[in-house]
């Protein structure tokens, strides 16, 4: 009896440490795309490499997710398709074209901003209901935003703009993956979903870059922008998926999603130590604000 209640007073915790795990390994993904471009690589050639090394994981999780399920519907394939472009394609693409412009911290945060655009999505196509209480936290978590980013152009200029633009569009391209997938997911299955999803993004990465790109100098690229798209892929990309995948069946999706409050603070930390970006006391503020809304989005939702 004594052994089964520990056992049970103990699970929450591994599950709690995969979520943390998986935030700070998924924050790492916008560090390593900096390291990336130090050595004279674009966002598209960046993202091939990425994709690149991501694709037999993806199409073995997409193999494994279907194994003993009928073949997809039209209808399933037709939305497969468009959540790999939105949720995984799109997104990413123009995440990695805005951090060319942008600190990682700053973009973290605006990526944080993904509840409150998924509440909008869900007013505008879904007719849901927003409460006053809602409405203040998304201004809190908007005015830790604009607050790093008047930061940002004041120091960088107006670049600055363009990159959080970019960024922002990745938030909303993905809140709208988000958005749709819910009923895909209890159709297909999560590792299923996620597999199929991303191989089809992988497939249009892969594929941008043979079109926008001349092979015979664009694979010349330095080994440790190898290395580093092999670690993105793995550690950064991979892993993470997984890793919030096995929280979510162990703490539940709220307790998970609440526990990725930590990606930001990693990736603020990370940016300092390995690419010496500034911590200044407005970061730190603005920081404050967009966890702060968020958790209270969380609570009063």
């Amino acid at each position: 009896m004594t052994d089964t209640t520990d056992k049970k007073s103990r699970m929450p915790w591994g599950g709690l440490s995969l979520a943390i795990a998986g935030a700070i390994a998924f924050s790492g993904k916008a560090i390593v795309a900096k390291l990336l471009y130090r050595h004279g690589v674009d966002a598209v050639t960046a993202l091939f490499f990425r994709m690149l090394f991501a694709l037999p994981f993806f199409l073995a999780m997409a193999w494994w997710g279907s194994r003993g399920k009928p073949a997809l519907a039209a209808q399933d394939k037709r939305m497969v398709a468009l959540l790999g472009v939105t949720g995984y394609y799109l997104a990413s693409f123009l995440d990695f074209l805005g951090l060319q412009y942008i600190s990682a911290s700053l973009e973290r945060l605006i990526l944080y901003l993904n509840p409150t655009l998924v509440l909008a999505l869900g007013v505008v196509l879904f007719k849901q209901r927003v409460t006053a209480r809602q409405l203040l936290a998304i201004a809190v978590s908007y005015a830790g935003v604009l607050l790093v980013f008047g930061h940002e152009v004041g120091f960088q200029g107006p670049d600055v703009v363009l990159g959080t633009a970019l960024v922002f569009g990745s938030a909303v391209s993905y809140a709208v993956y988000l958005a749709y997938s819910g009923e895909v997911v209890r159709r297909l299955g999560s590792l299923r979903l996620v597999g199929l999803a991303s191989t089809v993004a992988c497939a249009l990465c892969i594929g941008q870059f043979f079109v926008l790109r001349p092979l015979d100098t664009a694979l010349a690229v330095p080994q440790a922008v190898v290395w580093l798209s092999l670690l993105n892929a793995t550690v950064c990309t991979v892993a993470p998926v997984l890793m919030v995948m096995m929280a979510i069946e162990r703490i539940g999706p709220t307790l998970a999603a609440q526990t990725g409050m930590i990606g930001p603070m990693s990736t603020l930390l990370m940016g300092i130590v390995i690419l010496g970006e500034p911590f200044t006391a407005w970061i730190a503020a603005g920081t404050a604000l967009v966890l702060a809304g968020i958790w209270l989005l969380a609570r009063w939702r």
